[in-house]
């Protein structure tokens, strides 16, 4: 880290201290962000404003109101009572298999150790692998405040749960992630959903920025890579330097950095794409069967149950934040150019979004 940017460091150190010095609310809900790692979250979100330090303490300081205002630091221990509303864990265990059969997501395992990689890749091992299905998450099992609220659940385990055990057991920090999207599926048809990954999306660059180290895009049909062309020169370089597109599945590729075992399942076998459909295979980590989704929702319940009963079921409403500028233009870039692909193949499609009652 150079001076310049270790001087931001220290300079929005000072700015936060004085913010949570003043608000036992505030201090409680950064020490869930950081998990006793201050300076590296305060890295992160320096990164996400390109080292501008009152930029950096405003979106700091809007992400800790976010969270109190949703509570968001109780999202897996304590009924919420908004309205005379209550909320619980997503129960019953049907209704969550649903979303995880419908938005898929897991954790295959992690980078190699390491004594497996060379040396300009140390900083790299024992870190977290994602799976994501893209293509083929249909949303389609509960409603939109569900599947938000299983997003945040998941973002939020990583951070107090996955990542600081990876840390301990590698002896080192460490507050990454890779990401391996499967695009297999990817149509038309999928891309209605098209608004609620942007509301995910926002979420995530608001409220949990620079937690990807990279991500890695394999069986990408044709709809993508005419979208990529025109998407990726809007990035930011350093969001371009995190996105590797490759061939296939990718699975040679991604053996450079983790081990077969932590592959995503899609990757092993001879033919390519997410299953939707393997809810008894232990080795598909979208399943609920699979040991990482048993041990998150273990880790949802336990912690209810340590609180006061619950009254009554119903899904989380979080407020979602505005988007910034860059995110609302790729997405008018994505619309277009789908628009154009349906229209060279004659297809009529409408990508107005889900309808999203009272979000």
């Amino acid at each position: 880290m150079g001076i310049a940017s270790q001087d931001a460091v220290e300079q929005l150190s000072a700015l936060i201290d004085q913010v949570v010095a003043v608000d036992l609310k505030l201090k409680h809900t950064f020490q869930n962000m950081h998990q006793g790692n201050p300076k590296h979250t305060l890295i992160r979100f320096l990164k996400a404003r390109e080292w501008n330090v009152p930029k950096t303490n405003k979106m700091l300081v809007e992400c800790f109101n976010w969270r109190i205002h949703n509570q968001i630091d109780d999202i897996f221990s304590v009924s919420i009572c908004r309205n005379s509303t209550y909320y619980k864990p997503i129960t019953p265990v049907d209704l969550y298999r649903g979303i995880r059969d419908s938005q898929l997501m897991g954790l295959s395992g992690y980078s190699k150790q390491a004594s497996e990689l060379c040396f300009n890749d140390l900083k790299h091992y024992g870190i977290p692998v994602f799976a994501i299905g893209v293509g083929l998450s249909t949303f389609d099992k509960a409603s939109v405040n569900y599947y938000i609220q299983s997003h945040i659940q998941m973002n939020e385990y990583r951070d107090r749960v996955v990542l600081p055990a990876a840390s301990r057991k590698n002896g080192r920090y460490i507050g990454t992630c890779f990401k391996v999207l499967d695009m297999t599926g990817l149509k038309f048809s999928s891309l209605g959903n098209l608004k609620l990954v942007s509301l995910m999306a926002t979420i995530d660059d608001l409220n949990y920025p620079e937690k990807t180290e990279t991500y890695y895009i394999v069986n990408a049909p044709y709809i993508f890579t005419a979208c990529w062309k025109v998407v990726k020169p809007l990035l930011q370089e350093r969001t371009r330097r995190k996105i590797q597109v490759l061939d296939g599945c990718g699975r040679d590729e991604l053996l450079k950095v983790m081990d077969y075992a932590s592959l995503p399942n899609f990757c092993k076998r001879n033919g390519s794409g997410s299953s939707r459909d393997s809810s008894l295979d232990l080795d598909n980590c979208y399943s609920l069967n699979h040991p990482f989704h048993q041990e998150l929702y273990s880790y949802t319940m336990q912690q209810a149950r340590s609180k006061d009963p619950l009254i009554k079921q119903g899904s989380l409403h979080v407020d979602v934040p505005e988007p910034n500028p860059e995110g609302t233009e790729i997405m008018k870039t994505i619309r277009s150019e789908l628009h154009k692909i349906g229209n060279q193949n004659g297809i009529t499609h409408s990508l107005s979004g889900l309808q999203i009652d009272n979000l």
